[in-house]
């Protein structure tokens, strides 16, 4: 599979410098974690839940969670486990495809071992399991279930905590938690292959929730929860894991508050003002401002609930070809020294130690979500994404 696959290759030769690499289930690690991208969440319960999976891959989904915990009812849980046995058999008897990465969010750890061996063959399909409301006494008997399923199966299985208990939220508890989190999933570091944030859950303990007029980060209590979660596990010195964006709730809103938050002339330029009105009728323009902020906080791909929200997060994972200079000259052999240089766009000043860390991580971005021409934009890469 890869990003932007879905798209004419005509297409995607107009559009990138370098085009998104190409990558498997059985793919490194680190590799996946950057590729996971927009994570569509669906209930287990969908009576055509193996359709939905083929269809959303084709149309350039990467990462599916199938969810048996807050999206579906207590009274659900045998049903959408029953559901989930019966759709991953359908998925591995259909024809070969480019399947997402798939998970499956469990509500407790006995259910990791169960499915993996009810799954039978199907098991291969599966790339791991989301673990709900992780804290350091919770967390570790699911990593546990984890690795027992994994030798059982003899298949490679991920975990992926989510990150939403109140102990991480209130003040009080958040370090000791964030600490004993750091060992739980340090312990397992080669099977966590990525952190996700539960804001909805942060926002739930205060009784508040946020319009499509604001971001996570304009609600401060949530703000500062990302900041020490990115501060402490998500350090670009080797200890670090990869830490996805919050979700986004919205799809359309039928009346706004404040104006919208993108600019006319990126869209002027290319004639794409109906886009630009489609995008703000459906909330988009909140969306992409949360996806800029995710990724200028240290956050890497997102939880979403909607389709329409795969596109935006994917256009904007793309790396500009501006920032895929900046980091091959500051990564160049010549400049294991150090130093400070003039970017080729002779718009900054990049400082080789200190941008170290920002340039391997772009690159490692650029291998997964590709590079855009020089007079490609965000625009363009959504316009083109939305006319397939």
């Amino acid at each position: 599979m890869r990003h932007f696959g879905h798209i004419a290759p005509a297409v995607r030769k107009r559009l990138f410098y370098r085009e998104p690499g190409e990558f498997t289930h059985d793919s490194p690690a680190r590799l996946l974690s950057a590729a996971l991208g927009a994570t569509l969440y669906s209930p287990a319960t969908r009576p055509r839940l193996a359709d939905d999976v083929v269809k959303q891959g084709g149309r350039g989904v990467v990462s599916m969670v199938l969810c048996l915990e807050d999206s579906i009812n207590d009274a659900d849980v045998t049903a959408g486990e029953e559901n989930l046995v019966r759709q991953f058999a359908d998925l591995a008897a259909g024809p070969d495809a480019d399947l997402p990465l798939l998970f499956i969010r469990v509500r407790v750890p006995e259910q990791i071992p169960d499915l993996a061996r009810r799954l039978g063959p199907a098991v291969r399909l599966l790339s791991g399991f989301v673990l709900p409301k992780f804290t350091p006494e919770r967390g570790l008997p699911f990593l546990e279930a984890l690795t027992t399923a994994e030798a059982e199966t003899g298949h490679r299985l991920f975990a992926m905590p989510v990150l939403e208990s109140p102990e991480l939220l209130y003040r009080e508890s958040r370090v000791e938690t964030l600490e004993g989190i750091f060992r739980a999933v340090d312990k397992y570091r080669d099977r966590v292959l990525a952190l996700r944030l539960g804001v909805t859950d942060f926002c739930s303990s205060y009784g508040l929730r946020r319009g499509p007029d604001i971001t996570a980060y304009d609600i401060q209590v949530v703000a500062s929860v990302i900041s020490d979660v990115v501060n402490m596990l998500g350090r670009a010195d080797g200890t670090g894991f990869t830490v996805t964006g919050p979700v986004w709730e919205y799809f359309r809103v039928q009346e706004r508050m404040f104006k919208p938050l993108l600019r006319q002339s990126p869209f002027h330029e290319v004639q794409a003002v109906a886009l630009r009105e489609k995008l703000i009728e459906h909330a988009m323009d909140g969306l992409l401002r949360e996806i800029s902020l995710d990724r200028a906080n240290g956050l890497l791909g997102k939880t979403v609930i909607h389709p329409s929200h795969v596109l935006p997060v994917h256009a904007l994972s793309v790396v500009s070809h501006e920032e895929y200079s900046d980091a091959q000259d500051i990564l160049r052999p010549e400049r294991d020294g150090g130093g400070v240089l003039r970017s080729a766009y002779t718009n900054k000043m990049n400082e080789v130690k200190p941008h170290r860390a920002w340039a391997e991580r772009t690159l490692l971005r650029a291998e997964v979500f590709g590079v855009a021409n020089e007079d490609i934009g965000f625009v363009e890469l959504l316009a083109a994404g939305l006319a397939d």
